[in-house]
């Protein structure tokens, strides 16, 4: 494929910023798992840019936490620890709890998509595609904290989302995990909608702790599988 850096009416986003966002979404989406050499020869031919432009890209998926460089080693995706969860899930409790409780102000079109999205992680859960049913829960928590209207906060969110998705990807059974939280984005949901901020920032804390223990749990086994 070849990079198509300008949409219409836009301005030409940086090479490697274009190539930094395609793979972004690619662990996003689950396509890239933790410990996946990215190969910057390979990344430039498919993009058809240089190979100093992938290698600024994965500089940038660094410093973001999604990468890591060894030097002669090459680069790959990042595998996180248990520490890395707990950081990530106190960061998730401060932004997610604090957008519901400033979503007073938030206008249709916000509280519409937090709407759109859990329903579209309960149409995924119908056709039985998990990794999506991942990716559509995690586009549901990134809708609730856009309901905090900071264009900062959703930028750090967005970060923090697609190294919460590599967490999910050391879970031996992800069907069982995933299917537990389409319930509660659904209630969670509702109650946002209903401006029950209150009771809806009581069950999203209980989610985040309920999940950041299995998901601790999970990194834990996996570590210990690989000693």
């Amino acid at each position: 494929m070849t990079l198509d850096l300008a949409a219409a009416g836009q301005p030409a986003v940086p090479a490697a910023e274009a190539v930094q966002a395609l793979l972004r979404q690619r662990i996003m989406e689950g396509l890239l798992l933790p410990g996946a050499r990215l190969v910057d020869q390979a990344l430039a031919e498919e993009f058809g840019v240089s190979r100093n432009t992938v290698r600024d890209a994965l500089r940038l998926l660094a410093a973001d936490g999604l990468v890591v460089s060894v030097r002669n080693a090459g680069s790959s995706v990042r595998t996180l620890t248990s520490a890395d969860i707990h950081d990530i899930y106190t960061a998730r409790r401060l932004l997610e709890t604090g957008a519901i409780l400033q979503s007073a102000g938030a206008t249709d079109a916000m509280l519409e998509a937090v709407d759109r999205a859990a329903s579209a992680s309960e149409q995924h859960v119908l056709s039985g595609d998990w990794g999506k049913v991942g990716t559509a829960s995690l586009a549901f928590h990134q809708a609730v904290v856009r309901l905090a209207r900071s264009a900062r906060v959703d930028e750090f969110f967005n970060n923090l989302a697609a190294q919460l998705r590599l967490a999910f990807a050391v879970m031996p059974d992800e069907s069982a995990f995933q299917v537990r939280w389409v319930g509660r984005d659904r209630q969670i949901a509702d109650l946002i909608l209903a401006g029950r901020r209150d009771e809806a920032t009581a069950l999203m804390n209980d989610y985040l702790n309920e999940s950041e223990t299995q998901i601790i749990d999970g990194v834990r086994a996996a570590e210990r599988a690989r000693r």
